[in-house]
């Protein structure tokens, strides 16, 4: 049995994982963290030092995941994290600490299958075209930019190539910021807007032809309920940082 905390019980996300591993024969929620529900562990932390769990899932937001995670993994727990606003400098940290402590931690930017696909078949086209740009949509009330989604796929494809970029940053005529964001050398583009979740495009472009992969996040959290799952139930046996729910795909 794997024993789960969730940071983000009550949340729109969390609330559905938590549903999910309580209907799991092999998962046991043992608490929830929730900063509106003054009834739960105010903190990770507090949590972690009262009730022993195994894996911490963290669906909070950017201003505390960080926190969140080096109080998991200084206490030995894995962890699972499934909000945005993490760097490669800081997830560079998480892995040197997780690795010291001997437990495992995956993150992904999208717990979606279908998103962790894009993110597959990105780094496959990143191998045969070299010129791209992300492109992404969410809600006008999201703080963070870029999302999760797409500051991990350009992190990704800095793993295989830089982009081609024909007309450099520095000599744009104009307002260079109209280019987007410089994110692991690719250029990214964050729109937020009412009518959007989370929406991820990845296009690619040669002479003569283009390749758009795309993401579409819905209204509900369904999607990413089995991501998260397949994570929980993996990190027991990972050590370090695990980045990107396409590495625990098949295949």
């Amino acid at each position: 049995m794997i024993r789960v905390g969730i940071a983000g019980v009550t949340g729109w996300t969390g609330r559905a994982v938590a549903e999910a591993v309580e209907s799991a024969d092999d998962l046991e929620l043992v608490f929830g963290v929730a900063r509106s529900d003054p009834a739960r562990f105010s903190t990770i932390a507090e949590a972690l030092d009262v009730v022993e769990a195994d894996v911490l899932v963290d669906y909070t937001h950017a201003a505390v995941v960080a926190e969140n995670v080096r109080a998991a993994v200084e206490r030995g727990v894995g962890v699972v994290v499934g909000s945005s606003g993490l760097g490669a400098s800081d997830y560079e940290q998480i892995d040197a600490l997780a690795r010291e402590r001997e437990v495992g931690v995956v993150a992904a930017g999208n717990f979606s299958l279908s998103a962790a696909l894009v993110l597959r078949f990105a780094t496959e086209a990143a191998r045969h075209l070299e010129r791209w740009e992300i492109v992404d949509y969410a809600s006008a009330t999201k703080p963070d930019a870029p999302s999760g989604t797409a500051r991990e796929i350009a992190e990704r494809l800095a793993e295989v190539r830089t982009p081609v970029v024909d007309v450099p940053l520095d000599d744009v005529l104009g307002a260079v910021e109209a280019r987007g964001a410089t994110i692991a050398g690719t250029q990214v583009h964050s729109l937020r807007l009412p009518g959007f979740v989370v929406s991820t495009e990845v296009l690619f472009a040669a002479p003569g032809e283009r390749l758009t992969l795309r993401h579409d996040a819905g209204d509900s959290p369904a999607p990413y309920v089995a991501g998260t799952l397949l994570a929980i139930r993996a990190v027991p046996e990972l050590v370090g940082l695990t980045r990107g729910l396409d590495r625990l795909l098949p295949g």
